[in-house]
């Protein structure tokens, strides 16, 4: 049983741009994973540098635009559940990618068929 041409068409038109989108929000996702690999890092590299400060250190922590003094447990306590939400967005968006990336495979799987089959 043959698909009508109208049919067909349509159905690519729709399959083509499931795929661009697909393509368009994969690139978006890896840069937000990129970022938020960025800010996991910095928030290490402060880690290890606060960790090598004396105890007695006065530490000055940003809020909004003054300073504020704040002891080094707190900065520490702060930083520590900033990672595990970065760590949390990460694992998130990778479930994302993954799946943009499912969609966007079977996308181009479903065109090849529709090619083979109608040409």
């Amino acid at each position: 049983m043959a698909i009508p041409n109208e049919k067909l068409q349509q159905l690519l038109q729709e399959i083509e741009q499931k795929a661009a989108f697909a393509q368009q929000q994969l690139g978006i996702v890896r840069s937000q994973i990129a970022s938020k690999n960025r800010e996991n890092r910095m928030l290490q590299l402060s880690s290890s540098e606060l960790d090598t400060l004396p105890k007695d250190t006065p530490i000055y922590d940003g809020v909004g635009k003054m300073f504020v003094l704040t002891s080094t447990e707190d900065v520490k306590g702060r930083q520590a559940k900033e990672a595990t939400d970065v760590k949390a967005e990460i694992a998130n968006l990778e479930k994302k990618l993954h799946y943009l990336e499912t969609t966007y495979n079977n996308s181009q799987q479903h065109m090849e068929a529709l090619f083979k089959r109608g040409g």
